[in-house]
């Protein structure tokens, strides 16, 4: 318990060698600008669903991430949600230590930095509760007892935002001209919910809350609250994504990328601390099932030869773990060799 940032770093003024980055990844001093032309995605909005699919794809296509609005998930839904994990990092330290745990088998946990911390040269300035959440019914019972109306609040929202991530995955499925239930059970079997808190920070310029990486899963929805901090790279460059009051970050991962042969890309991120105040997201993902073979889809191969190899999740998240965020060369690995 005594490692959580959010235990300890209450009243640091200097920021621990342990968490100060290499100079070629720290964030630094200079402003990341806001990008202005993020696909935003209104899913209320009166073009046709033709129009709907084609700005998801070309937004999949081009930066591996959009916005979404008007997407079915009550505002109070979302501010109750976000108001009970804040509740959660706020409780005493005995109550958050019920959940602490360094065992990465154990299933709802409570843990600094990441699951190896311990062999870190260098940690991130975040705490995480992470928990998986599909079927409901058979995990509910291993989350927080508190606050007392974490397991109630959170359930509801996980069941909205894994109905909001198979429509998402639906209308992409239809997009790349997939067949009916593409994404079934086994492609989208598994869900968890990561609960990150990055706590105020005394030199934003030399730390990360979560260094560059993209997701190793089928789709991310991210739910960024009202404080800035995720940071999208593309083109060689870093771009600020504007936290939307009530929208959802939808991030496509390594898995979709991998089915659609290379058509849509996963889209590589970090997320940035600051110093005036705390950040708190709520991320769900949506996995495969562990022994599900995943493979690009027969009808994305145009020429009749696969970008990359047929795998079992499990072992692409065993090297994914591997390689701590190296996408090109993790990537490369699951290439086919001309």
């Amino acid at each position: 318990m005594e490692t959580l940032v959010s235990t300890w770093s209450r009243t640091a003024q200097i920021l621990p060698e342990n968490y100060v980055f290499p100079i070629d990844e720290r964030p630094g001093s200079v402003e990341v600008p806001i990008c202005q032309n993020i696909p935003l995605i209104d899913l209320a909005e009166g073009q046709s669903q033709s129009q709907t699919i084609d700005t998801i794809l070309a937004a999949c296509e081009e930066f591996g991430f959009f916005q979404v609005i008007n997407h079915g998930v009550s505002e109070d839904l979302i501010d109750d949600t976000m108001k009970v994990v804040k509740d959660f990092y706020d409780m005493p330290d005995e109550e958050k230590a019920k959940v602490y745990s360094i065992d990465p088998s154990k299933s709802c946990q409570l843990y600094t930095s990441s699951y190896t911390y311990a062999d870190e040269k260098v940690h991130f300035w975040r705490d995480n509760l992470r928990h998986p959440c599909h079927p409901l019914d058979e995990c509910i019972h291993l989350w927080p007892e508190k606050p007392t109306n974490y397991r109630n609040v959170v359930g509801k929202y996980s069941l909205e935002v894994r109905k909001l991530s198979l429509i998402m995955l639906e209308l992409i499925r239809e997009g790349l001209g997939l067949k009916p239930g593409y994404f079934g059970e086994e492609l989208t079997g598994s869900q968890s919910l990561s609960v990150n808190h990055y706590p105020r920070c005394p030199n934003p310029s030399l730390t990360l809350g979560l260094p560059k990486h993209a997701d190793p899963n089928v789709i991310t929805v991210l739910l960024q609250g009202s404080v800035s901090g995720l940071q999208v790279f593309k083109n060689g460059r870093w771009l600020g994504v504007e936290p939307l009051p009530h929208a959802f970050v939808v991030n496509i991962g390594h898995q979709l990328q991998i089915i659609s042969n290379g058509k849509l890309r996963s889209a590589e991120h970090r997320a940035v601390t600051n110093s005036r105040e705390a950040r708190t997201t709520i991320v769900s993902f949506i996995n495969p099932s562990p022994d599900t073979i995943v493979e690009p889809a027969k009808s994305m191969i145009s020429d009749g030869v696969p970008l990359y190899r047929s795998f079992k999740f499990k072992d692409f998240l065993k090297f994914y773990e591997a390689k701590k965020g190296d996408t090109e060369a993790l990537m490369e690995a699951y290439k086919i060799k001309p």
